[in-house]
């Protein structure tokens, strides 16, 4: 299904491992039967957690969408394959391996990377050669403010990612006969692009609500240890706790709120479910605020998987390691059936045809609907805010979304 080397089914190709790919044939946009999307993804390195997801549901797709019969262009049924190359969580390498997939490799149809960090890599290079990319897993709103014309991304911008978690808190606050703007607000991002344009966001609407930020930090660039953070928590009581830094940063968040007894009334953090915090740390990150692209219980269908729970299903019947399935997952099938649309629409594999044909996507599907703006983002889906209530993710705002009320405060452990 997605090969580099004839003699692999899955290649996984690093730094260590690219000089021996110099001697395989080269890809053309399309051969044969086939059409090759490329990516250069994280399977090494602090994002490679994430990234293993999103190559998950990448394949998934591909898997899909040939048992249904595959991309119809011109009278003729084409079946999907990807190319991959590991990034090792570093930007710099994935503009390396995009140069090499376009031009060694003749690859013309591009999937993102994981990151907003190595999406931002990419984005010059897809621009400076015209190939078209769909990502799925670079959520900076900066992207979309540079004209770029090739990048088409299905999922919705960082600044929405915790925004819901200070409206949250207010509607709380005014419940219980105080002042939203009596909240305190802790906070911890990793110094990348995601998190600052997270970070972004709720300063934006701690000020829209007059909020008091008492903690304002940056988490060590390893993301291993926020315990200076935590102390300071400790002794001035936040109302909320806010953090992003990845998978990595919401395992060490998981790991040293339990170990510190950390008790603060909400705690939201970003990449619970990629971050396998539940299987990991147990009782422990009950109550927790996860905000998410997707959910299994949302009311979102369409014609490949079927509804947001028949996805569920599958993915986890396909890969039996996951309780949960994560959003990055979701949200790398959605970028795949982008492109099979795409084709589809353009019936060609022109690519400036193709890029045509993706601006003017619009696609119901499991993961709701797909609708790009002039930047080339998602404008059709919003952020949801899932709770962890007795190891079951719940989402529990916005109140149209709800499928369950949210625990307040959240309870020691």
């Amino acid at each position: 299904m997605t090969t580099k080397m004839k003699t692999l089914p899955f290649a996984v190709l690093s730094a260590s491992a690219l000089a021996l790919a110099l001697a395989a044939p080269a890809y053309a946009k399309v051969e044969g039967d086939t059409i090759t999307l490329g990516s250069a993804i994280s399977f090494t390195g602090k994002y490679s957690t994430n990234g293993i997801h999103a190559k998950n549901g990448y394949d998934l797709a591909v898997k899909q969408i040939n048992a249904a019969g595959g991309v119809k262009v011109g009278g003729k049924s084409y079946k999907l394959k990807i190319v991959y190359y590991d990034d090792e969580s570093t930007p710099a390498r994935t503009g390396q391996l995009l140069e090499r997939l376009i031009n060694q490799d003749g690859v013309k149809f591009m999937l993102g990377p994981y990151s907003s960090a190595t999406t931002k890599a990419a984005a010059p290079i897809i621009e400076k050669y015209k190939i078209p990319m769909v990502e799925a897993e670079g959520a900076s709103r900066s992207l979309f403010t540079k004209g770029y014309k090739y990048l088409f991304a299905v999922l919705s911008t960082s600044e929405q990612y915790l925004a819901s978690t200070i409206a949250l808190a207010a509607q709380i606050a005014e419940k219980s006969g105080k002042k939203a703007s009596d909240v305190k607000v802790a906070m911890a991002f990793e110094n990348d692009p995601f998190s600052q344009d997270v970070r972004a966001g709720v300063i934006e609407d701690v000020k829209k609500f007059g909020m008091k930020i008492i903690i304002d930090d940056k988490l060590p660039r390893d993301l291993n240890d926020m315990s200076a953070t935590l102390t300071k928590t400790k002794a001035l009581k936040p109302d909320l706790l806010l953090v992003s830094g990845h998978s990595k940063g919401a395992v060490t968040a998981g790991r040293q709120i339990q170990e510190m007894k950390i008790a603060v009334p909400m705690i939201a953090l970003t990449h619970c479910e990629a971050g396998k915090l539940v299987s990991k740390f147990g009782a422990a990150v009950d109550d927790f605020l996860c905000p998410t692209q997707w959910a299994e219980t949302l009311s979102y269908k369409g014609d490949l998987f079927g509804t947001a729970a028949d996805y569920d299903k599958l993915f986890k019947a396909t890969f039996a390691n996951y309780k949960n399935v994560p959003y990055q997952s979701a949200q790398a099938s959605a970028a795949v059936m982008v492109w099979k649309a795409a084709f589809e629409n353009a019936q060609s594999f022109d690519t400036e045809k193709v890029r045509d044909a993706l601006s003017a996507v619009e696609l119901n599907t499991f993961y709701g609907k797909i609708k790009f703006s002039s930047a080339g983002n998602n404008i059709a889906k919003p952020m949801v805010l899932r709770q962890i209530q007795n190891g079951t993710y719940n989402v529990v705002a916005p109140a149209e979304w709800a499928s369950h009320k949210v625990n307040y405060p959240r309870k020691a452990n």
